[in-house]
């Protein structure tokens, strides 16, 4: 685990101790969204899409944009065609909460991703009693026990599951786990440079029954383009589109690109 990944787990670790006293689980499973059924993603993306992610900050990025209303960009992000919403609800680092989650839910019938470093079931159950309809479990941060544990857990809950790699070793370690979808993570966590071409060479290695998604780099038609024609289906995009003016008009710009 990269320093970054270590300081972002400890500090989840205490924040999932806190909220467990403040909130039961029981409390959860007692709140409305808890037993609504869920959207899936997977036939969202079944034949390609963009998942557009809601992110204010990230420790590359100290701020991308502060001002934009989270209920307006949400509402642009589904008239521009968007097939899915990532919503960040990490505070400490991305500047996101659960509360942001909520209001996306009430905003859009899209399906939507918890996007959070989750290492524990209490935040599964968060998940769902917020209006999740798919969860982020990062590889690099969890053991395939722990994977295959959470995985179980959320399909139980009427969840799906992204799985994030970062290279091939955390791929193949994980390649018998019945996640949903995989998504490939282009950027270097030492250094934080993104390489695209770690998703193409990476991509054979992904089932062909889950969805293939590309994360990070993609800042141009062009890296869209080139991503989508190797195979993928699915494309989590956040910076690029959060500071755009008009997101809804580069969305469905890029959308085109997927025809």
């Amino acid at each position: 685990m990269t320093p970054i990944l270590e300081k972002i787990v400890s500090h989840k670790r205490l924040e999932v101790l806190s909220s467990e006293q403040a909130i039961s689980s029981q409390q959860l499973k007692d709140s409305m969204y808890y037993h609504r059924e869920t959207f899936s993603a997977k036939s969202a993306l079944r034949f390609g899409g963009i998942i557009a992610e809601h992110k204010r900050k990230s420790p590359s990025k100290k701020s991308i944009n502060l001002s934009r209303p989270l209920v307006d960009t949400i509402d642009r992000y589904a008239r521009g065609g968007a097939s899915a919403i990532s919503v960040l609800t990490d505070t400490q680092f991305f500047g996101g909460s659960l509360t942001d989650l909520a209001l996306a839910r009430a905003s859009c019938s899209l399906p939507i991703i918890r996007k959070d470093f989750i290492i524990s079931t209490y935040q599964i159950d968060e998940a769902k009693a917020y209006g999740a309809d798919f969860i982020l479990l990062i590889a690099a941060i969890l053991s395939p026990n722990q994977i295959q544990e959470f995985t179980a857990y959320a399909h139980a809950l009427g969840l799906e599951v992204l799985l994030e790699v970062h290279d091939k070793e955390e791929l193949l370690t994980n390649k018998n786990c019945p996640v949903d979808l995989v998504g490939v993570n282009h950027r270097n966590l030492k250094t934080f440079e993104t390489n695209l071409d770690l998703g193409i060479e990476l991509l054979p290695e992904i089932d062909k029954n889950q969805i293939a998604v590309a994360e990070s780099g993609i800042h141009t038609k062009k890296s869209l383009k080139k991503l989508w024609k190797a195979g993928f289906k699915g494309f989590l995009i956040g910076e690029s589109i959060m500071k755009h003016e008009a997101p809804e008009v580069l969305l469905a710009q890029w959308n085109n690109c997927l025809k």
